[in-house]
C-alpha cells in the first residue's frame, strides 16, 4: 500500500492580512508542493485552507489503495476536526458551546463537503498534529512555502 504524507500549513503577515497557505506530498520516490495565496485573510484561515486544498488534491486522484497522513502544526484545525468540534458546530447550527458564531464557517463547510466525499470513495485521511519549528524537513518547507505566498499577496496589495 502507498503511504502519502501531507504536510499542510497557513501563514499571514497581519492578521488579517495578506496571508498564504501550502501543502506537501510526499511519498517514497516523490515530493510535490501546491501553494497559494489570499490578499486579506487570516492565519487560522490559511491554515484550514491548505489542507482543503489538500483534501482536493487527493480527491482529484481518487485513490482509495492509499494510507494518507495528514500533518499540521495548527491546534485549531487538528483539534476541530480529531476532536469533533466542527461536527457538533455543524448539529448547532454553526454556533460554539457558548453560542457565538463558528468563525470560518464557509471553509468548515466546505471542509465537510470533502471529507464526506472522501470518506463515500473509501478514502481515509488521518489528521495527526505535529509541533511547527522543530526541524521537520517538510514542515519546515510548507511553513517557508506559506510565508513566500504571503509576501506574494502582500505584494500585490501593496501596488493598489
Amino acid at each position: 500500500m502507498l503511504r502519502v504524507r501531507i504536510f499542510t500549513d497557513g501563514a499571514c503577515s497581519k492578521n488579517p492580512g495578506p496571508g498564504g497557505w501550502a501543502v506537501v506530498f510526499n511519498t517514497a520516490d516523490k515530493c510535490e508542493t501546491i501553494s497559494g495565496n489570499e490578499r486579506m485573510t487570516t492565519n487560522n484561515r490559511m491554515e484550514l485552507r491548505a489542507v482543503i486544498e489538500a483534501f482536493k488534491k487527493i480527491l482529484s486522484k481518487n485513490l482509495s489503495d492509499v494510507k494518507y497522513e495528514l500533518y499540521s502544526d495548527s491546534a485549531y484545525v487538528v483539534n476541530s476536526i480529531n476532536n469533533g468540534w466542527v461536527d457538533t458546530w455543524q448539529q448547532n447550527n454553526w454556533k460554539t458551546t457558548k453560542n457565538i458564531d463558528v468563525k470560518n464557517r464557509d471553509l468548515w463547510e466546505n471542509f465537510i463537503l470533502l471529507r464526506n466525499k472522501a470518506k463515500s470513495l473509501g478514502i481515509y485521511i488521518k489528521i495527526i498534529k505535529i509541533k511547527g519549528h522543530m526541524g521537520n524537513t517538510f514542515n519546515e518547507l510548507v511553513d517557508k512555502l506559506a510565508k513566500e505566498e504571503s509576501l506574494k499577496a502582500k505584494e500585490g496589495v501593496d501596488c493598489d
